[in-house]
């Protein structure tokens, strides 16, 4: 690809650069962050140098083109959870459908198409995009279009229609709106949405079950006694700094560069688990051979990346209390305290502890055990694998996996360890 952002002055015109030092969150994230006003704001980036906007900034972009264009007729949450769900928040995401053969671009992954037939036929010509797709990088062109698509579908053929019959169609098309194929999107995106700073659920509210319908099945070899209830602190905001020690803050930033001990942490970006977990292995397992990507691929299933878990499942490796506590107090895994189910819901607790069950698992009953199993054992229990019954979560864990191991071009066989 020929475009690259470095900065956010690369990517928008002026005076959206000042409609974003005007709003008082981005404002203060980027003044945190060390930009100062008149000069050229940098994008934040992952590990593969990629830029990503924060929450912070998907909100703000989302607020101003809802506030600018569409009169607040458009929910600016919808539009920062199917960014999330999209791309990860990453303007020059571009993905390729095999199966319809066409590409989506951009922050909400838009139809060059469909932005082409907004702009023509639907009257919404505030960014000349005709003959000009690269202008959908751009995150208030794409955002300006994906919300436009939003507003056409929530009046299909006339007819008022629901959040969910919008999400699903935006997915899927109308033709698929009440399909099951886009229903699992529907519960990710209700999930995601849930877990936004704005919604102030990080440590109270609804559980996440409630928006995405049953988790997965909770670990059950442990010791089997109830764990204690999260602490409620009534936060509003989860930063970096208060879920990682200073040392694994400092090598996180080694890895990431821009990752700030204030950003807002509600939900791991996707490449945050297999820097962590890159960082876990390699300081404690680095006589085990596993991959970061399965992981990651783990991680997607048990808690679809968000900081406290999908009940009944803690953290983003699902590790429940009486398993860390027994790893640590009986098998000696002893690198992270585990005092309270509180020390699960930090990132790297979460997968040192998920790490150590792996391993475990891999030799369970003193025998060395296959991918299958362990994979299995990890999400149902080692006492209730069975290939009939839990076949399907190995089936789900290579999909995760392919995805995985798909963005780093790593078309090696699934192995584990």
């Amino acid at each position: 690809m020929s475009i690259s952002f470095r900065y956010w002055d690369d990517c928008v015109d002026p005076q959206d650069m000042e409609a974003m030092w005007k709003e008082p969150e981005v404002c203060t994230e980027w003044l945190d962050a060390g930009e100062t006003t008149g000069q050229r704001v940098h994008l934040s980036r992952d590990p593969d140098g990629q830029p990503y906007l924060t929450q912070t900034e998907i909100k703000a972009v989302a607020d101003i083109i809802v506030r600018r264009h569409f009169d607040m007729r458009i929910d600016p949450e919808m539009i920062c959870a199917i960014a999330e769900l999209e791309s990860g928040r990453q303007p020059l995401c571009k993905q390729y459908d095999r199966k319809s053969k066409e590409t989506t671009l951009g922050i909400m992954q838009v139809l060059q198409k469909m932005a082409e037939w907004l702009f023509s036929e639907l009257g919404y010509r505030s960014y000349e995009v005709e003959g000009n797709p690269d202008l959908l990088y751009r995150p208030f062109v794409n955002v300006y279009f994906g919300a436009a698509y939003l507003k056409w579908l929530s009046n299909f053929e006339q007819i008022e229609r629901t959040e969910e019959f919008v999400v699903r169609a935006f997915k899927g098309g109308t033709k698929k709106a009440t399909h099951k194929s886009t229903l699992s999107y529907w519960k990710r995106y209700s999930s995601v949405k849930e877990s936004l700073p704005s919604r102030k659920h990080l440590d109270g509210g609804p559980s996440l079950n409630e928006a995405a319908g049953s988790a997965a099945p909770a670990l059950t070899d442990a010791a089997g006694s109830a764990a204690p209830a999260l602490t409620d602190t009534g936060a509003a905001y989860t930063y970096w700094d208060s879920r990682a020690s200073p040392e694994d803050m400092e090598e996180l930033r080694g890895g990431v560069g821009s990752c700030g001990g204030r950003q807002n942490l509600t939900i791991l970006l996707r490449w945050h688990p297999q820097h962590i977990a890159e960082i876990i292995l390699s300081k404690y397992f680095s006589s085990r051979e596993i991959k970061p990507t399965v992981l990651c691929a783990l991680a997607e299933i048990v808690s679809m990346r968000f900081l406290n878990g999908v009940e009944p499942r803690i953290g983003v490796m699902g590790i429940d209390y009486p398993t860390a506590f027994w790893l640590y107090t009986e098998l000696g895994y002893r690198a992270y305290r585990v005092d309270s189910v509180d020390d699960l819901t930090k990132p790297f607790e979460s997968m040192y502890f998920g790490v150590a069950y792996l391993s475990w698992l891999y030799e369970y009953e003193g025998r060395e055990r296959d991918p299958q199993f362990v994979v299995q054992a990890y999400l149902g229990g080692p006492k209730n694998v069975n290939v009939l019954e839990t076949g399907p979560l190995w089936l789900k864990f290579e999909e995760s996996l392919s995805f995985y191991e798909g963005t780093k071009r790593d078309q090696a066989s699934c192995t584990i360890l």
